[in-house]
């Protein structure tokens, strides 16, 4: 009995798999990734980076550059809000993943990190789908009441969907979520744990549902507009064909962004239901965990759907771009002439 149990030990060694015990009838899979520790940490970095970079220009445009505000400025900015904060985390992450999934700041922000993470997948998909079908009543249905309600109804929507991701989200501030790896305290939301208990059961379905629900929605109004571009021979102000390429960079988004992960996960929950031992997991759970890099990416590209957005938004980030170009080009020739020896008095060249 001794020599059986040496060798399952050697066996999940050599997997680099461990089950780690939380409670009697719960057991949680630990996996170690290396290949995830040196790869995720600077993607993560840049992703911090460029994304922050990005956002704080575009709530620059949005604060201080916009002539006339809509309602889809202000879901846009609420997302912008949204991928500002959660960019914070993503050091942190990158921390976690150096150390080879070691969590050093204790249970209060490793709750609020997981939260944060959580809440901005499910902001970044909410507030986009909320800006197509904002573009689709006002080129597919124009006469629409709707489309006569002020910044006032945008607000109401964007604290209604605040309220929606905090009640789908906000559990995961009110458990711990540690599991002890060998020496280390791994901060994870998404271990695979045998059976199906409520919490973690809603956690994958609402993962799942988040993507699914609001890719039904982008996908209708992407093909309404479009073809309501084939209908309407006259754009003369390109408002439809501006539409289009919206909607076409938001589903770009939706699936390069949020559609691996959620089928990784998928994966991870079809085989709970045939396996029940950690070896068959190792896989799906590398695969799920990579894909979720690519979540975090949406904070990246979403500055460039705010440009395709609304013609205010590009209007503004032309008009300041010319004017730091001018400057640029003013500095540039003032330079030129006084290297030169030029000088300028009274409109007489000396």
């Amino acid at each position: 009995m001794l020599t059986l149990y040496t060798a399952a030990g050697w066996f999940c060694d050599s997997l680099r798999v461990r089950k780690m015990n939380l409670t009697p009838s719960d057991d949680c899979c630990a996996f170690d990734s290396p290949i995830l520790d040196h790869v995720l940490p600077p993607i993560l970095i840049l992703e911090f980076m460029f994304g922050l970079m990005g956002n704080f220009v575009a709530l620059w445009m949005f604060i201080f550059h916009m002539d006339t505000w809509k309602p889809n400025s202000v879901y846009l900015t609420h997302l912008a809000v949204a991928d500002s904060i959660v960019l914070f985390c993503l050091p942190f992450r990158a921390d976690y993943y150096r150390r080879g999934k070691n969590w050093l700041y204790g249970d209060a922000l490793c709750r609020i990190l997981l939260f944060l993470l959580a809440a901005n997948r499910a902001a970044g998909i909410f507030f986009l789908t909320a800006v197509a079908v904002d573009r689709y009543f006002k080129i597919v249905h124009p006469m629409n009441r709707i489309n006569r309600m002020g910044l006032g109804y945008a607000l109401w929507v964007s604290l209604g969907i605040w309220g929606l991701i905090f009640l789908a989200t906000g559990y995961l501030l009110a458990n711990e979520h540690f599991y002890y790896n060998s020496n280390r305290t791994q901060c994870e939301s998404f271990n695979i744990c045998m059976g199906f208990s409520p919490l973690s059961t809603w956690h994958n379905t609402f993962y799942v549902i988040q993507f699914f629900l609001p890719t039904v929605i982008v996908a209708f109004c992407s093909i309404r507009i479009t073809w309501q571009l084939r209908v309407r021979t006259m754009d003369k102000q390109g408002k439809i064909k501006r539409a289009v390429k919206f909607v076409l960079a938001v589903a770009l988004i939706f699936i390069t962004c949020f559609f691996p992960s959620t089928i990784s996960r998928i994966a991870v929950w079809i085989l709970k239901v045939w396996y029940d031992e950690c070896k068959y997991f190792q896989v799906a759970n590398l695969a799920f965990y990579t894909s979720v890099c690519f979540t975090y990416f949406n904070s990246v590209l979403n500055p460039v759907v705010y440009y395709f957005s609304s013609p205010a938004f590009s209007g503004a980030f032309h008009k300041l771009l010319n004017k730091l170009l001018r400057r640029n080009d003013d500095d540039k020739d003032e330079a030129d002439s006084t290297e030169n020896g030029i000088h300028t008095v009274d409109a007489r060249r000396l």
